[in-house]
């Protein structure tokens, strides 16, 4: 098997949490280390690896594949250097921070020939896998409107500077946004428009921090809202149908596994509490069912087979960079549409 020589930009919470797991775990992948300004500890978990000085060194490198899971504000900069020394990239969320950063970088990856994509790994969340089985099964019928939802309760600032202070890459837009924004174009495709309401509520918050933004599409509606002030959660996906409903809280585990430093496996990874299922409540061949729906296995190891597969084969990326490029028009638009207090066209 052909292995993928990869490095990190970053051994913070998502190299450890994320990433390296898996890269671990997938045979197609050797994990070379990761670029390490201050504390030198990937080698603590990974004693084979080696932690890079600068940048540069790791673009010297005989990596072929680079993942840039640095702040937002760096990822156009830094998937460029990386696109430029001819390498395959995977990029964090929020892609980048504008559209025009976007598109650049999807025209010179593929002026090089080389894969992008997009770490949308919430795709491969338990919660929006069974969602999708349920829209792709019309068991609801026409659709009418859906509603997701990333919500927290956590009021008190983050004491990670560059997600606190104003800089085109912070704000829960760009964070927790583009996860459900992907959610949806993923399930019902581009919209027609959007209209958006963004806010800040947290005591000397400078960066937004709750957002309602709908996706207009010709016949039903689509509405995402992220606060840090929900104590009492709603469910996180709720799709209702001309013929039924589908209510789903989120309860995907495999972050929370993750951060207790569990490895992922093909078997029993990813398996959500049974309290936690979807209601489902629809009529089927004239019988009505209401009943709880079994949750879908998630695994963020698809994502990364998916990265693989790409590079190996020459497949197309699990989440493209047009993918990416979509997702930041969804983001502009909102901003734009909160700006000017109206609905912009896409």
């Amino acid at each position: 098997m052909q292995k993928i020589k990869t490095a990190l930009l970053s051994y913070g919470m998502s190299g450890k949490v994320f990433h390296a797991p898996f890269l671990e775990f997938h045979e197609g992948f050797e994990l070379l280390g990761s670029w390490e300004r201050s504390k030198q500890l990937i080698q603590l978990d990974y004693p084979n690896v080696k932690s890079y000085a600068t940048l540069e060194e790791v673009l010297e490198s005989d990596a072929d594949l680079i993942i840039v899971n640095t702040p937002v504000g760096t990822h156009f900069q830094y998937a460029k250097e990386v696109l430029l020394a001819g390498k395959h990239a995977v990029v964090e969320k929020a892609f980048t921070t504008t559209v025009a950063e976007a598109q650049e970088l999807r025209d010179l990856a593929k002026e090089k020939g080389l894969k992008l994509s997009v770490f949308q790994n919430r795709r491969w969340d338990s919660d929006i896998k069974t969602v999708k089985q349920i829209v792709s099964s019309k068991v609801l019928g026409e659709l009418v409107e859906a509603e997701f939802h990333f919500d927290r309760y956590n009021p008190i600032l983050s004491p990670k500077v560059h997600k606190e202070t104003t800089n085109a890459g912070a704000g829960i837009l760009k964070d927790l946004g583009p996860h459900i924004i992907d959610q949806a174009l993923y399930l019902f495709g581009f919209p027609q428009s959007v209209f958006a309401d963004i806010r800040i509520t947290r005591e000397h918050s400078l960066v937004d921090d709750w957002f309602d933004i709908s996706l207009f599409y010709p016949d039903f509606r689509v509405r995402l809202k992220a606060s840090f002030f929900v104590k009492e959660a709603n469910p996180a996906y709720v799709v209702h149908g001309k013929i039924g409903s589908f209510l789903k809280p989120r309860g995907d585990v495999q972050e929370d596994e993750l951060k207790l430093g569990k490895k992922p496996n093909l078997d029993s990874w990813g398996t959500e509490p049974k309290e936690l299922e979807g209601l489902l409540h629809t009529e089927i061949e004239g019988k009505i069912i209401n009943e709880k729906v079994p949750t879908l296995q998630g695994n963020y190891y698809d994502y990364f087979d998916g990265v693989y597969q790409s590079i190996a084969s020459d497949q197309s990326e699990p989440v493209t960079a047009q993918d990416g490029v979509h997702v930041m028009q969804i983001i502009e638009a909102a901003i734009q549409s909160n700006d000017q207090k109206k609905v912009v066209e896409l």
